[in-house]
C-alpha cells in the first residue's frame, strides 16, 4: 500500500477539534520570554473571549508567586465569564502540592505531568512503573476530593512508543479502566516532547493508541525541532485526535510548538475540519503576543508574518486585477488583515495603479510611468516604499520630471575620510555645456555646493544664491528607511526661494532641491 494509501486509510477526522493554547504555559519556555502577571490577563482575555479558543494552559504550578497571582487573576475572570473549565494548570506528580496551589488559585482543571516512556520513568522518576502508576493513581484521587478535574500529559509519549510500547500499554490499561468512575481522567494528552516525530510515525501511533482505547479523548501536543509541528498536528487529526495544543506565533521551547493561526488555517481549508476559533482575532492577537514576548513574528510567517498578504511582482498585481488570478483560500480579510502591493524595483505598473486606486488617485499613463520609474529607482537602493510614501512620490515626480532641465547633473562622487573634510568632485551640464568641479568642506553637502559655487563663478561669472535655511525631515506619514526629504530655503532676487527634494539619501535630496532651485533661476534669466 502507497503513502497515500495508508495516509487516506487511517483518515477519521472528527467532527470537532478543540484547540488548546499554551501560550501562557509552554509559550513562555522560549529563551528570554517571562510574561508579567497583567500581561498574561490580558493574553488570557483575547484567548477566552475575542478569539473564543476551546481551553487555554496559564502556568506550571508552584512555579513563583506572580504566577500564583496571574492564574488567580485569570481564574477570577474565567469565572465572570462562565468559562473556568476552560483554563487549565500543569501539575506534578508531588502529593498533592500541585492540587492545592491550582485549587488556591481558584483553579478547577489540572493537566498532569506523568512519564510517557519507560526511560523518563525510571531513570529521572528512579519508579517502576507500578509504582508510578499507583502514584498518578492518588494524584487524581486527591484532585476528585477537590472537585478538580484532570487531562493527564504523557511526556515523551513519542518515544515510549518508539521504544517501550508495553510500558505506554501498561499505564494506559490502568488509567482508562477507571473510566466509568467519577474520578475518571478527562483527556490523555500525547506529546512530541522533543520534537522528533515525522507525520506517518504520528499517524501510526495514534492508529495503535485508539485501536486499543476507541473511546478516549486524546489531545496531540507537537514541538517543532525538525519543522514539522503543523504537519504532525494535522497528522494527528486525520488519525483521529480529538484536540490539538498550539501557542501563538509558535512559542515554545527550543524550536516552538505548532504555531495557532497556521494549524486554524490548514484544519479549514485543507481538512473542512471545525473549530471555534473567530479567525478574525488572530492578527491582533499576534501583534500582542509579539509585543509582550519580545519576539518578533518573521515576515513570511503564515497568516500573522508582516509580508504574507503583499504581492511584490507586478505580474501578480496585474493577475489580481483579471478576476483575482493569484488569489487563494488565505483572504487577508478573513485574519483582518487586507491585501498590500509593494512598491520596489520590482513593482510594475499594476503595483502602482492598485496602489494609487487605494489612496484615490488617479493619474495619466504617462504620469504612472515616470512614477514607476521613480520607485524602481529607490528599490535599486534597497529601499521599501510604502503606501504612505506614495503621495509624497507623486508630488515630486509631477511636480518636477527634468525633461526640460537646462541644468542637469552628469555625475558626482562625495566621500569623507578619518581626519580629512568630506570632498565632492562633479560633473554638471548648464544650457547644454558640460562643467566639472571639486572642493572640500564642513559635510559632504557643503562640499557638492561649494564645487557647483566655483562652476557658477569660473565659467559662467554669475553669483550663486546664499543658503537660507536648510531642513532634512521624514515625510509626515513615510517611514524612515525608505524616504528623506531636503527643504532648503534660497535668498533670491531680495526674497526666498524654497525648493524641496525627495530620496532615500540625505544628501542626494538636498542634492535634488538644489538643482531644482537652480533650474528655476534659469526659466527665469531666459524670459
Amino acid at each position: 500500500m502507497g503513502t497515500a494509501e495508508q495516509v487516506n486509510s487511517y483518515q477519521r477526522i472528527p467532527p470537532f477539534v478543540e484547540i488548546m493554547d499554551s501560550t501562557l504555559r509552554d509559550g513562555e519556555q522560549t529563551n528570554g520570554v517571562s510574561f508579567l502577571p497583567h500581561e498574561k490577563v490580558v493574553m488570557a482575555r483575547k484567548l477566552l473571549y475575542d478569539l473564543n479558543v476551546d481551553r487555554i494552559e496559564v502556568a506550571s504550578a508552584r512555579v513563583s508567586e506572580g504566577e500564583r497571582e496571574a492564574v488567580t487573576k485569570i481564574c477570577r475572570y474565567a469565572q465572570q465569564i462562565g468559562r473556568l473549565d476552560r483554563v487549565e494548570v500543569l501539575g506534578f506528580v508531588d502529593g498533592g502540592k500541585s492540587i492545592d496551589w491550582i485549587n488556591e488559585c481558584g483553579g478547577r482543571v489540572l493537566n498532569l505531568l506523568a512519564k510517557g516512556s519507560l526511560k523518563h520513568c525510571t531513570l529521572q522518576l528512579h519508579k517502576t512503573p507500578e509504582e508510578h502508576i499507583s502514584d498518578i493513581q492518588r494524584e487524581v484521587a486527591y484532585a476528585a476530593e477537590r472537585g478538580i478535574s484532570v487531562n493527564l500529559y504523557l511526556e515523551d509519549w513519542s518515544n515510549g512508543m518508539k521504544d517501550s510500547l508495553e510500558y505506554v500499554y501498561q499505564l494506559m490499561d490502568v488509567l482508562t479502566a477507571n473510566s466509568q468512575k467519577p474520578i475518571a481522567i478527562k483527556r490523555f494528552m500525547l506529546p512530541d516532547t522533543l520534537g522528533v516525530m515525522n507525520p506517518l510515525q504520528v499517524i501510526e501511533y495514534f492508529r495503535k493508541m485508539l485501536k486499543r482505547y476507541p473511546d478516549v479523548h486524546f489531545d496531540f501536543h507537537a514541538h517543532n525541532d525538525y519543522d514539522l509541528a503543523v504537519s504532525n498536528s494535522l497528522a494527528a487529526v486525520l488519525s483521529g485526535a480529538r484536540g490539538l495544543h498550539v501557542t501563538v506565533n509558535g512559542l515554545g521551547e527550543r524550536c516552538g510548538n505548532a504555531p495557532l493561526a497556521s494549524v486554524q488555517a490548514i484544519l479549514k481549508d485543507q481538512f473542512h475540519a471545525k473549530t471555534n476559533i473567530v479567525e478574525s482575532q488572530l492578527n491582533d492577537l499576534s501583534r500582542m503576543v509579539e509585543s509582550f514576548s519580545g519576539i518578533s513574528v518573521a515576515p513570511n510567517q503564515p497568516i500573522v508574518g508582516e509580508n504574507v498578504f503583499t504581492q511584490v511582482a507586478g505580474v501578480h498585481a496585474d493577475g489580481d486585477t483579471k478576476d483575482k488570478l493569484y488569489y487563494n483560500e488565505l483572504i487577508p480579510e478573513r485574519f483582518g488583515r487586507k491585501r498590500e502591493y509593494a512598491l520596489g524595483k520590482n513593482s510594475g505598473k499594476a503595483n502602482i495603479a492598485k496602489n494609487l486606486e487605494e489612496l484615490g488617485l488617479e493619474l495619466t499613463p504617462e504620469q504612472t510611468r515616470r512614477v514607476t520609474e521613480r520607485i524602481t529607482e529607490l528599490g535599486d537602493k534597497k529601499e521599501i516604499v510604502t503606501q504612505e510614501d506614495l503621495p509624497y512620490i507623486v508630488s515630486d515626480v509631477l511636480k518636477h520630471d527634468g525633461s526640460e532641465d537646462k541644468v542637469k547633473l552628469i555625475s558626482y562622487v562625495v566621500s569623507t575620510a578619518y581626519g580629512l573634510k568630506p570632498g565632492a568632485n562633479i560633473k554638471v551640464e548648464i544650457n547644454g555645456q558640460q562643467y566639472e568641479s571639486s572642493a572640500v568642506g564642513d559635510g559632504q553637502y557643503d562640499a557638492f555646493v561649494k564645487a557647483l559655487r566655483h562652476i557658477y563663478k569660473k565659467y559662467l561669472d554669475r553669483t550663486f544664491p546664499t543658503l537660507a535655511n536648510y531642513q532634512v525631515s521624514i515625510p509626515p506619514g513615510g517611514r524612515t528607511d525608505a524616504l528623506v526629504q531636503a527643504v532648503i530655503s534660497w535668498n533670491y532676487n531680495d526674497g526666498i526661494l524654497r525648493t524641496r527634494g525627495l530620496d532615500a539619501d540625505q544628501t542626494e535630496a538636498a542634492i535634488k532641491a538644489t538643482f531644482k532651485m537652480l533650474n528655476i533661476i534659469e526659466s527665469d534669466l531666459t524670459k
